[in-house]
């Protein structure tokens, strides 16, 4: 008996190696199969790594698979995929085993090399995955951005930037005194995790419709799924201009994600300090505009989203044309009215500084918060003149021909992420401005429509277009 079951057992051993090569399939119907036929990367600054991404590879067969090679093809030059399979990291792979039903993971990353070129590039490869004498390929797709570096960067003479090639801010650039930096239409700024401006000379960015001067931050890629980090607020300071500063300007501006908004220090309000066309001051961590005892103008801009107050103004000369101030800040809770008016009332004079002088005609002040912080503007320099609000109230000699207890039908889904502030078919803003209060500066919107001022105009920064259901 002892004879017998050794022999089985001899048996048995001996035919283990062929019972285990043949759990492996090799017919050439039994490949892999994909979580994806194309990975993409968000876009990258060159000479910068990507973040990884990843996918799956399937046996869906009973029997295991071997992956006689993994390889890169159609590759170009300047660009580096870096692979990992399944805890291994090489640029090529041999005789990979996967167990029937089961699946493994595949790690890529990107790295691109600079090409001097001002707009995002695409580059593309092949991850091929021979099986069973057959090619399977997953596309990769990286984009890469060159950027112009710059760090500590400090203004001291008339500069201009042009739109030849996009900066990215490190810092901090310094326009100091007696300087004045030109930043020119199309022009693209990338700020770095706490990069800012500071103005101490003059700062004038002339942008045009279609041709915007953009400022924001430097993540390119996304938070989560198909979510870009553009939404996201705090990504990077903001602008401060000093109290010596005077002259300056925005004009066709679009600039979102910072901290801190533009900043605006005290001076004398006998010289104007910042003045705003058709720009649009968007997502901001404070306010998108802080300002005290200056003299500051906008006319057709969009301020927009914040924990704090959208615009935040002490003292100070103001003077706001067809402007809309509207707050769906989406990452915390909104502290403040959307509009904080502070220093305007015989009582709150505590120094030499002038009480606020303040006109806001033909605006919008609308949103998830109070309207305004002072609700009683008796005795003060502030008037309010053909705005809409939210509130309910009734017009006297601060609010003049007011549309109270309105809703501007915004097209901003905040669920959805569309924060889009032009109005509905259904606005309670359309046609009720008054075009004597409409400047010359504010004959097109920022989108490039024309108001007619020889009749009535709408309320807000932007101009009614009717839209069919389906748009």
């Amino acid at each position: 008996m002892k004879h017998l079951i050794i022999a089985i057992l001899a048996v048995v051993i001996a035919a283990l190696p062929s019972c285990i090569e043949d759990d492996f399939t090799t017919s050439s119907s039994d490949v892999l199969a994909f979580s994806t036929d194309t990975l993409s990367f968000d876009t990258v600054f060159t000479g910068e790594q990507t973040f990884t991404r990843r996918f799956l590879i399937y046996n869906r067969h009973k029997k295991q698979l071997r992956v006689e090679r993994i390889y890169l093809s159609d590759m170009v030059e300047g660009v580096d995929f870096f692979i990992n399979v399944d805890g291994n990291t090489s640029k090529e792979f041999s005789n990979v085993e996967i167990r029937g039903e089961d699946s493994a993971y595949v790690f890529v990353e990107a790295r691109i090399d600079r090409k001097n070129q001002a707009l995002p590039f695409d580059v593309f490869a092949h991850l091929n995955f021979l099986t069973n004498g057959v090619t399977q390929s997953v596309v990769l797709h990286a984009a890469g951005q060159d950027a112009i570096n710059l760090s500590n960067y400090r203004v001291e003479r008339s500069v201009v930037m042009d739109s030849d090639m996009p900066y990215r801010v490190m810092d901090s650039i310094v326009v100091e005194k007696g300087a004045s930096l030109s930043i020119l239409a199309g022009t693209r700024l990338y700020f770095h995790d706490k990069a800012r401006i500071v103005v101490r000379g003059t700062l004038k960015m002339t942008g045009y419709c279609g041709k915007p001067v953009t400022l924001c931050g430097d993540r390119l890629d996304k938070v989560a799924g198909e979510i870009p980090f553009q939404l996201m607020s705090g990504q990077w300071d903001g602008i401060y201009f000093a109290p010596e500063s005077y002259g300056n300007t925005m004009k066709y501006v679009e600039m979102q994600g910072a901290t801190a908004g533009v900043v605006v220090d005290s001076c004398a309000i006998d010289r104007r300090k910042l003045y705003l066309l058709n720009s649009m001051l968007h997502n901001s961590a404070s306010s998108t505009l802080k300002v005290a005892h200056a003299w500051v103008e906008a006319t057709g801009c969009e301020f927009s989203d914040s924990r704090d107050g959208v615009v935040d103004l002490t003292g100070g000369r103001y003077a706001f044309n067809n402007c809309t101030f509207a707050n769906y800040y989406l990452f915390d809770a909104i502290t403040s009215p959307i509009l904080s008016l502070y220093y305007l009332l015989p009582g709150q004079q505590t120094g030499e500084a002038p009480l606020m002088q303040a006109d806001f005609n033909n605006c919008i002040i609308y949103g998830n918060a109070s309207d305004i912080s002072e609700g009683d503007l008796t005795g003060s320099q502030v008037y309010l003149r053909n705005c809409l609000l939210r509130s309910e109230g009734a017009d006297d000699d601060n609010f003049i021909y007011c549309v109270w207890g309105g809703d501007p039908k915004f097209f901003t889904k905040r669920e959805d992420y569309i924060f889009d502030y032009r109005l509905r078919n259904e606005s309670d803003a359309i046609g009720m401005g008054d075009p004597l209060l409409c400047p010359a500066d504010a004959l097109i919107d920022r989108y490039g429509n024309q108001r007619s001022l020889d009749s009535i105009i709408d309320i807000g920064a932007y101009v009614w277009i009717e839209t069919k259901e389906e748009n």
